[in-house]
């Protein structure tokens, strides 16, 4: 998948992304450009550098390993914005 915001995975990005990673049990990594990063650590994720539009293959081994790529996919496609309403959206 690729990284659709426009800040790229930034130090926020990185932290929601890690911190949804320790939710599961198994080991998650993170590959863009042939370089692997543990996805349960912050400064792993960031030290990808992935700009938009890079190419991220998430990476998970062992228990609830798919759980784990959907849950990410799904915060990386939602430009890492929680779940619910757009942001700003009011009645």
């Amino acid at each position: 998948m690729r990284i659709g915001n426009d800040l790229g995975l930034h130090l926020r990005a990185a932290g929601l992304l890690a911190q949804l990673a320790e939710r599961f049990p198994c080991e998650i990594y993170l590959e863009v450009n042939g370089r692997r990063a543990n996805g349960k650590s912050i400064m792993s994720v960031l030290s990808l550098a992935a700009a938009k539009g890079s190419q991220v293959t998430i990476i998970a081994e062992g228990e609830r390993a798919d759980d784990a790529v959907a849950a990410l996919v799904d915060l990386v496609e939602r430009g890492f914005e929680p779940p619910g309403p757009a942001r700003g959206a009011g009645p």
